[in-house]
């Protein structure tokens, strides 16, 4: 990786029968459920860090950013740990901030003759993410369930999870210190689910991050499953620099359980755009956008 030095863009039960008999049927289901829930502890690093010095430094964290619209269009690299590597390419991203968040509009290409797939993605405290093409055949763009969230898209391993990282605005976590990636200090952060993701998909325990002690970047995301086992990763592994500004190009999608990969690499950008506001609503899934003129888009090498 190159040094991120740059700036770019995880029961107690009652002491008696009776007792615990009444506290069941004191408490509502759900929190019942709740309680039963794994939540994986932290892992301090060596004593307990300041937990409102943390939070400040994950709120820093959320304020990043490329700086104005942007362009993007990107390889999936798919790696199987078993069978032969393939290549979806063609894919598109335009992204920009606005009052909830960081907001883009993804489009992937058509596989075995089916249609492009486009999806929203909405990040922030109350993100969602809407899809062009939704399960229920409804015709018109639909947002997504969090169950639907964990769909693979087009075929790979990436999913609208994935895409979104809700998981950096998830409002339940810990501070855990500061712990070496990739030869580089980082902020460690444990965050746990909210209800809606814990409720659908109760193996996700988790979601540990890394952020670059320097610049605040992230250099990698883990989910957590039981036991503190880690069921997937995100890393980052190279940057690049456009306009003067340096971006993240290469991004590893790892499966910890089946060892698939799928690796997302950006190969044309163009930075400093200006976007209709039209372009980020989800009835625009419906129509196809032109990209910007191939002359204003930079291609990125090696």
């Amino acid at each position: 990786m190159k040094p991120a030095s740059k700036r770019t863009i995880f029961s107690r039960q009652a002491g008696s029968l009776a007792c615990l008999i009444v506290f069941c049927a004191a408490v509502p289901v759900e929190t019942w459920a709740q309680s039963r829930r794994y939540r994986p502890p932290a892992r301090y690093i060596q004593f307990k860090p300041d937990q409102a010095e943390g939070r400040k430094i994950l709120e820093s964290f959320r304020q990043q950013g490329i700086a104005g619209d942007y362009y993007l269009e990107f390889d999936l690299r798919v790696l199987p740990r078993r069978g032969e590597t393939r290549v979806v390419t063609g894919g598109r991203l335009w992204g920009a901030r606005n009052e909830q968040g960081p907001v883009s509009r993804v489009e992937f290409p058509a596989i075995q003759g089916g249609v492009p797939q486009r999806l929203l993605v909405q990040n922030g405290p109350q993100g969602a993410v809407w899809v062009s093409a939704p399960a229920n055949g409804a015709g018109k763009p639909g947002v997504l369930d969090p169950s639907a969230l964990f769909t693979s898209l087009a075929g790979t391993d990436l999913t609208a999870f994935d895409l979104q990282m809700p998981f950096l605005y998830w409002d339940d976590f810990v501070f855990e210190g500061l712990a070496p990636v990739r030869g580089r200090p980082a902020h460690v952060f444990l965050l746990y689910p909210p209800d809606e993701i814990a409720e659908r998909r109760p193996g996700l325990t988790g979601v540990r991050v890394f952020l670059d002690t320097q610049f605040g970047a992230l250099v990698q995301a883990q989910q957590i499953g039981a036991e503190d086992r880690v069921l997937k990763s995100i890393t980052v592994l190279d940057l690049k620099k456009v306009d003067d500004q340096w971006m993240v190009k290469t991004v590893d999608v790892r499966d910890e359980t089946t060892r698939n990969k799928t690796q997302f690499s950006v190969t044309g950008a163009a930075l400093g755009l200006e976007f209709s506001g039209m372009l980020f609503e989800p009835a625009s899934l419906a129509e196809a956008i032109t990209p910007p003129p191939a002359g204003r888009v930079r291609r990125l090498g090696p």
